[in-house]
């Protein structure tokens, strides 16, 4: 039975939080915490000694900032705000809660922990210039944006993996429990996915703006570099021996940051597009995640 009910829950999760937005926007403020608790648990059966930069990780990283400029260039002499709108999409940062789920589906979680730092490092260097070239009109300063990025970064990424390397030298009895009990971090998964979706959808439901069609398009043109990003990082990441790494590094965003820089650099409404973002790829990591429920029996 229970088997059979988690087969169900993401979807149910994310059907829940559209519906109930209003009530479940209101715990977004523990999203951060259940990411640093997941990715506690799921740090626990990571080695720090495999944490590596590699060639797999520059290729990846080559992709998400040229990707984001080329992305616009094509974009902008047709619908310069959905260019904007689809270049934050590319150019934002791996979300923390990737590591969660590469480690969910099977995939090298010291591989992706280390390109998430690269990643989210990267953007916090390159966005002021890209911004810049770009001709918004942002008044953020580097530094700002540095510690921004850092601060939203440093405590979910860092904290847990100390906290995992504290508990396995340290108290390493209660660090053998959480590395045997590796099936929580779903269980915390379906919950944030619920807060994550109806803080979505309330995001989309505030905006002044009734260009209904501009709205579809750019939400519509976010599911298709979705599931581009999703397909090149996997393609990418087989060639390294990496695939569901390569697929989350590139796929997976921290659209939380991206709505930020798009609220701050470029046009309001440009926002609706990491926001959009936020539902295909949980679609997309939910649907990963049933059908490796499904190759196991577990369906």
């Amino acid at each position: 039975m229970l088997e059979r009910l988690k087969t169900w829950m993401l979807p149910l999760a994310m059907l829940s939080g559209g519906i109930f937005y209003s009530f479940f926007s209101l715990f977004s403020f523990l999203t951060p915490y259940l990411i640093s608790v997941m990715l506690l648990i799921t740090c626990c059966r990571l080695s720090i000694k495999e944490m590596r930069f590699t060639r797999l990780h520059a290729w990846m990283l080559v992709v998400q900032v040229v990707g984001s400029v080329c992305v616009y260039a094509v974009l902008c002499p047709f619908d310069a705000l959905l260019g904007e709108a689809m270049m934050i999409c590319v150019l934002a940062p791996t979300a923390v809660a990737a590591t969660v789920v590469t480690g969910m589906l099977g995939g090298s979680v010291s591989c992706l922990a280390a390109y998430t730092l690269a990643s989210n490092l990267c953007v916090a260097i390159v966005s002021p210039v890209i911004f810049s070239l770009v001709g918004t009109q942002g008044e953020m300063s580097f530094g700002a944006s540095l510690w921004y990025v850092c601060r939203q970064v440093g405590p979910l990424l860092l904290l847990p993996l100390a906290g995992a390397w504290i508990l396995e030298y340290f108290i390493p009895s209660a660090h053998k429990v959480l590395k045997s009990h590796q099936s929580i971090s779903f269980y915390l998964w379906a919950f944030s996915l619920t807060i994550v979706v109806g803080k979505t959808v309330s995001f989309i439901m505030q905006q002044d703006s009734k260009n209904y069609g501009e709205e579809f398009l750019i939400a519509f043109a976010a599911l298709l570099l979705c599931i581009g990003q999703f397909a090149i990082g996997r393609w990418v990441g087989r060639r390294h021996g990496e695939t569901i790494a390569g697929g989350q590094g590139l796929g997976q965003k921290n659209t939380i940051l991206a709505i930020w820089m798009a609220q701050v650099y470029l046009s309001p409404l440009s926002s609706i597009g990491p926001a959009a973002y936020v539902l295909w790829q949980n679609s997309i990591n939910s649907w990963q995640l049933w059908k490796k429920r499904k190759r196991e029996g577990k369906v």
